[in-house]
């Protein structure tokens, strides 16, 4: 399927997310190849997982895999405050290089960097010349002792690699709800979102003018996976309007009913996504 014409090009690990009664298909990856499809675009996903893996509503995507033994998975463990979520990887796909990204696939319009946990090295981020690329480096935060505990490592290449990508979309959680930091990274970047769950999100464009954009309430069932459509639909919006604030208002109405279902179920259907586009105008 690698000779399909990909309008949005993915790019990272999909992931088994346990829960109490098993698990289910997670990875931002996922989430965003979703909603570009809602949005009516092509998607393809370069990623790694294990044979036999049910890829359950992807399956249909293009898809260039990397051979892995395993699928990344993740394991989130609830305690009392301040304590609160404890996340283990409990394996690890194979890692992904450029290599793995077919030639024509890299002239996609739009190129979403989707790192979960390391797969990606950060250099790839400015390889791109000519594509809208975007940028969720939630996985480049991240790393995990011999016991396969998540905690966050700051991000060293941060000031290396903001400057490149067309757009920038991290949570106030990935920052550790330090706003210092998100200023700090924002006059590196083009333009910098900084989503803040149910408070909505704040953009920078050029490291200026943070505007703040408040979420639509809704009533939550489920909020994974929120961001992932937000990044999609706020990448998409961005590159057809070249309007940061129109797509931080679009994005953040699709972001608002995808809490409103489970896990993928959350992502926008088509006239769901008309619904938002009139809204945010």
């Amino acid at each position: 399927m690698t000779d399909t014409v990909i309008q949005y090009l993915a790019i990272g690990h999909i992931a088994k997310d346990l829960v109490r009664d098993g698990w289910r298909l997670g990875g931002t990856v996922s989430y965003a190849a979703l909603t570009a499809h809602a949005l009516g675009y092509q998607p393809g996903l370069v990623t790694s997982y294990g044979d036999g893996f049910d890829l359950g509503p992807l399956a249909g995507f293009a898809c260039a895999r990397t051979a892995s033994p395993a699928t990344t998975t993740f394991e989130n463990i609830y305690g009392p405050a301040p304590r609160g979520r404890t996340q283990f990887l409990r394996a690890r796909a194979a890692p992904l290089t450029r290599a793995a990204i077919p030639m024509a696939w890299q002239r996609s319009p739009i190129i979403h960097l989707a790192p979960l946990a390391q797969e990606l090295a950060p250099e790839i981020a400015c390889g791109f010349e000519g594509a809208f690329v975007g940028l969720t480096p939630q996985g480049w935060l991240r790393q995990w002792d011999g016991n396969g505990r998540v905690t966050h490592n700051g991000w060293p290449e941060a000031f290396e690699i903001l400057p490149c990508p067309s757009a920038t979309v991290l949570s106030l959680e990935d920052l550790r709800g330090d706003w210092s930091l998100a200023e700090q990274w924002a006059a590196a970047a083009q333009v910098l979102v900084v989503t803040q769950g149910v408070r909505g999100c704040t953009v920078f464009v050029n490291g200026k003018h943070a505007q703040h954009f408040p979420a639509l309430p809704r009533t939550q069932v489920d909020p994974t996976g929120a961001g992932d459509v937000f990044a999609a639909a706020f990448f998409i919006h961005l590159y057809e309007t070249q309007d940061p604030w129109t797509s931080a208002r679009f994005a953040n109405h699709v972001a608002a009913i995808s809490v409103t279902r489970p896990g993928l179920d959350g992502v926008p259907t088509p006239d769901e996504v008309d619904w938002c586009r009139m809204r945010a105008q």
